[in-house]
């Protein structure tokens, strides 16, 4: 584009994160999902949660479960308005078929 990247207006790279912050997306991203058919996804399963903490050697625990709970809440929130636009976009289709064959009866 001709022009010189600014680097205040550049995405972070992978390695301007803290330490604690690449172990938690990394502990998100292993950890299973919670997903029912006619909700969606609910959140991510903690079970193995404490084996992460302590492979990682986690020692600020409460920083380390507000960056997954923040994580968490992003993507049940995305998976949420998924679902809603999937939902309406049914809802419009089927209300289409209904007007269709009021039409033709």
């Amino acid at each position: 584009m001709g022009n010189e990247p600014v680097a205040e207006e550049m995405p972070p790279d992978w390695n301007d994160f803290p330490e604690i912050v690449k172990f938690a997306i990394n502990t998100f991203n292993m950890l299973g999902d919670r997903v029912y058919p006619d909700i969606g996804y609910i959140g991510k399963d903690y079970t193995n949660l404490p084996h992460y903490i302590e492979v990682y050697d986690i020692e600020d625990k409460e920083y380390f479960l507000q960056i997954l709970s923040w994580l968490d809440s992003r993507a049940i929130k995305k998976s949420s308005e998924q679902l809603k636009r999937e939902y309406d976009k049914m809802k419009r289709q089927s209300s289409g078929k209904r007007n269709q064959t009021n039409i033709k009866g």
